[in-house]
């Protein structure tokens, strides 16, 4: 249940390489260092949380490649804090070239749960090595591996022109010490409510595994924008407890000027 969770927020938030130095190189209109986006997470008009996601201003070498750093920052607030205190820190190393990551660390704190793992991704040998205190595991990972927070920039440059409404999009994610064959169906295009006004937006859901929390398969959608940014506006969750939305709230430093209407 606590991996799905971690999915949520980052929803979204969903490929590697040989033995020699060759890494693909993916076409990236949508991002840049400096952009931030922040959330709003509520069960109706009841504040649950707020999330944060940030590329750093500045550009970091890791494994002798050029890569964006990005840090996700998500924590409950009003009655949720109450309840359950979250504060909880995810940050991706992700190649500026090859949109994959190199170094991912997660720092999770859920009432009295705590985490604190670092995962050094070798994109040329196909291994990871993630670093839980001193437990130290290795394992074999696919071409084009993601972490959780790279595959959401990774989905951010797929060209949904050449998609038809219903297919889906792979991607091969390593986390929590497993490999999931993460699938996103292409929903279509249409319009979305947000704060900013009724907005063109592309629609994707999740391909969600049966389990305890998420109420059927395609019980997560989310709507980002229509325009070259395909920034996330809107996310809506089915849960068995109600339904859960995420709405951006504030965005500055994007790549290219909003064209949402």
């Amino acid at each position: 249940m606590r991996k799905l969770l971690v999915f949520l927020p980052l929803v979204l938030f969903g490929l590697g390489s040989s033995t020699s130095d060759v890494f693909r190189k993916v076409k990236n209109a949508s991002f840049a260092p400096g952009e931030e986006l922040e959330y709003r997470i509520h069960w109706g008009f009841v504040n649950a949380g707020e999330a944060t996601v940030e590329v750093s201003k500045d550009l970091y070498r890791v494994n002798d490649r050029v890569c964006y750093r990005v840090n996700v920052f998500g924590k409950t607030t009003g009655l949720a804090a109450g309840l359950t205190r979250v504060r909880n820190t995810y940050r991706s190393f992700i190649d500026t070239a090859a949109l994959i990551p190199h170094h991912f660390y997660v720092n999770i704190q859920e009432g009295k749960y705590r985490k604190e793992e670092n995962v050094f991704f070798d994109q040329r040998q196909h291994t990871v090595k993630s670093e839980e205190k001193n437990d130290v595991k290795e394992f074999k990972i696919p071409n084009n591996v993601q972490d959780i927070v790279s595959g959401y920039y990774f989905l951010r440059t797929v060209n949904f022109n050449k998609l038809r409404e219903g297919d889906t999009i792979k991607v091969n994610s390593f986390f929590d010490d497993e490999i999931y064959d993460f699938k996103v169906r292409y929903r279509g295009r249409g319009e979305v409510n947000t704060k900013f006004g009724k907005i063109k937006a592309i629609q994707i859901t999740p391909v969600m595994p049966p389990n305890q929390l998420f109420d059927g398969d395609s019980s997560i959608r989310v709507w980002i924008s229509d325009d070259t940014n395909k920034i996330p506006v809107k996310i809506e969750a089915d849960m068995f407890v109600g339904k859960i939305e995420m709405d951006l709230k504030n965005h500055k430093g994007l790549k290219t000027e909003p064209k949402w209407f």
